[in-house]
């Protein structure tokens, strides 16, 4: 199973744009604490989250909860200080669940925790000189690369054309 780990969000449009790429894939999101917004129903339901209540979503305390809870876990940790691409990584869904993890907006993941993880840290590759990817687009990503190198599984893969229309094949 592919779960997503978001350490200490910041920002709640991110963190919407992220529910709403895992409800879409069947990808569990994992908050955690502390948030930099209010995740409430009401708070929920005045934003607009229709899909919330499809993203199965499984908060921590604290970092070091969720690390105790998953220490022989494979987490992959995506910092723009990683020495491989995330794109080099293979993503064995068939194995264990697969962990993907991003820190906050405004600092990252802890560079001691990269230092625990130095294989599994990767990077998206960007232009030299931008700080970062929008932490919505960067989870996009990884979520999309393992969901590839997994066949898509389980995803519906053919489009269908709106009312009576049939695609020409």
């Amino acid at each position: 199973m592919l779960n997503v780990v978001l350490i200490e969000p910041e920002i709640p449009q991110n963190t919407g744009n992220i529910a709403r790429t895992c409800a879409a894939t069947g990808t569990v999101l994992h908050l955690v604490h502390p948030l930099g917004f209010d995740i409430s129903e009401k708070a929920v339901r005045h934003a607009g989250l229709d899909y919330w209540k499809d993203v199965r979503i499984v908060e921590w305390e604290s970092e070091q909860e969720f690390l105790s809870a998953h220490r022989d876990a494979k987490l992959y940790l995506f910092t723009t200080k990683g020495r491989r691409a995330y794109s080099d990584e293979r993503y064995e869904l068939d194995d264990d669940e697969v962990y993907l993890v991003f820190g906050k907006e405004s600092k990252g993941l802890r560079e001691e925790l990269l230092l625990e993880h130095p294989d599994t840290s990767v990077r998206i590759p960007m232009l030299d000189g931008i700080r970062s990817l929008n932490l919505s687009n960067s989870v996009a990503i990884a979520i999309y690369e393992v969901l590839r190198q997994n066949g898509f599984r389980g995803l519906g893969i053919q489009g269908e054309l709106h009312g009576d229309r049939k695609w020409n094949d």
